[in-house]
């Protein structure tokens, strides 16, 4: 099982991307890739690409989380540079970055499904950051 990472931010995403490894331990693959090839804010298809590719090499499968929608027509471009059956192991999360990636690193950590951990980190949408009286 593999994770991939990806922020508008190169910054962002290294340190989450430090955050996770730490949580999901030395058998679940990470990569990340944030920002623009030059390092300003935005996202990169190749970059993208290459972090799925890393992870793919070292995972049977992957999922993806983003920071924002528009990261997602990055991704869309990096996956069509990925063969057909390379795709098919790729699973994008709509979950929240941050809180998502920890879900799903716990779950991958424990060797649940990749459906397991898709639907971990799709619960970091409901989960509440301040405790309620």
């Amino acid at each position: 099982m593999g994770l991939i990472l990806v922020s508008h931010s190169g910054k962002l995403v290294d340190g989450l991307g430090d955050m996770v490894v730490q949580v999901a331990g030395p058998d679940v693959a990470v990569a990340t890739a944030g920002g623009t090839e030059d390092g300003r804010l935005g996202t990169s298809a190749p970059r993208i690409a290459e972090a799925v590719r890393d992870v793919l090499d070292r995972a049977d499968t992957a999922v993806v989380l983003l920071d924002l929608g528009s990261a997602a027509l990055s991704l869309e471009l990096a996956l069509e540079d990925l063969s057909e059956e390379d795709r098919r192991r790729v699973h994008i999360s709509e979950a929240p970055l941050v809180e998502g990636a920890i879900l799903a690193a716990v779950q991958a950590s424990v060797g649940a499904t990749v459906d397991e951990v898709v639907a971990a980190a799709q619960s970091a949408t409901t989960m509440a950051k301040l405790p309620r009286a």
